[in-house]
């Protein structure tokens, strides 16, 4: 039937040309942006995904930096160890010049000095901060003589962006290990309760001893009264002997807190490695939801281009067709 009133070709053309020029320019969106989604109702399902995706990524990349941070405390604390490896070298050379027989009371007084410095030199390590934050264990809080003076204390630190996964720093109780301390402060000689020999630390009621059959420093009862020699940290010929055994174990233990930071720095190496990875995959997995495929888009695009140029042409075609109305209505 011809009518006047309606053209139903011409209204499902404009209808298809809507569709085409709706399409058309979401593919433009698409590839202007570089995103598959571009609004929520395109893929709600990929796009929460996406942005869980996105989120661990960034938290990804955050725990990265953070322990780039750790790393820079472990290389100072790294070099603040190294230092104290060369005064107690040469505090250890020190001891040895003044067992020197030859030498008399005036020169082993000058050795002294420098010693006593060195002492000084150790005290001010153990002070040493990375922005703020110690070193090492406040010495000036801590007991020198338990486990927790010791070894010092770790800190936590996070290795994965959900924090479920860690590691561990130390902040070694490096002044106040019972070895360094007895070269600060002094020592007394005695024995503990086997008849060994052991290393007092001055203003402690335990010693330590130096024998490879003991903890070098697990506390051990003092048996009576010490004996021996007794130092309040003064270099002297007369405690030249015992100091160097002392030195040799403040050496020995500030070897094992190095080792220690060396073991931690190894491994915050090997979990800021998984961290970059990690983020480079999650990267690569959000971006296969969220962005959007260039050459497909681009053959979506001449399509729709296309459908929209036919469209346009179809409706212009039928609203010229209700012409034949006009001609019949002439007569």
């Amino acid at each position: 039937m011809i009518s006047i009133n309606v053209n139903p070709a011409a209204s499902g053309a404009g209808l298809n040309l809507g569709k085409s020029n709706d399409a058309l320019q979401k593919s433009l969106s698409r590839l202007s942006s570089g995103r598959r989604i571009v609004n929520s109702s395109d893929d709600a399902g990929g796009l929460a995904v996406s942005m869980k995706m996105a989120a661990a990524q960034k938290r990804t990349e955050a725990t990265a930096i953070n322990l780039r941070n750790i790393q820079s405390y472990l290389d100072t604390q790294d070099g603040a160890f190294k230092i104290a490896d060369k005064v107690l070298s040469r505090m250890s050379e020190l001891t040895t010049l003044a067992r020197d027989v030859t030498k008399n009371s005036g020169d082993v007084e000058n050795y002294d000095k420098e010693f006593q410095n060195l002492q000084l030199q150790l005290i001010s390590l153990g002070t040493e901060k990375f922005n703020g934050v110690p070193l090492f264990l406040d010495g000036a809080n801590a007991n020198a003589f338990n486990s927790v003076a010791t070894s010092g204390q770790t800190i936590l630190v996070p290795t994965s962006e959900d924090g479920i996964q860690n590691t561990t720093i130390t902040q070694a109780n490096f002044v106040q290990d019972p070895w360094v301390n007895m070269m600060i402060n002094g020592f007394s000689v005695g024995q503990d309760t086997g008849g060994n020999t052991i290393y007092i630390p001055a203003g402690s009621s335990v010693g330590y001893s130096n024998d490879p059959a003991f903890d070098s420093t697990q506390a051990l009862a003092v048996s009576g009264t010490p004996t021996g020699v007794a130092t309040t940290g003064a270099l002297s010929y007369g405690n030249s002997d015992e100091f160097v055994q002392v030195v040799q174990m403040a050496l020995q233990q500030t070897a094992d807190m190095r080792a220690q930071n060396g073991a931690e720095m190894s491994r915050v190496n090997f979990a800021q490695d998984l961290l970059n990875i990690n983020a480079i995959n999650l990267e690569a997995a959000n971006s296969r939801i969220i962005d959007v495929d260039v050459a497909s888009e681009s053959s979506q695009l001449a399509r729709f281009q296309i459908l929209q140029q036919a469209g346009t042409a179809m409706l212009a075609q039928a609203n010229t067709s209700q012409q034949s109305l006009v001609r019949l209505l002439q007569g």
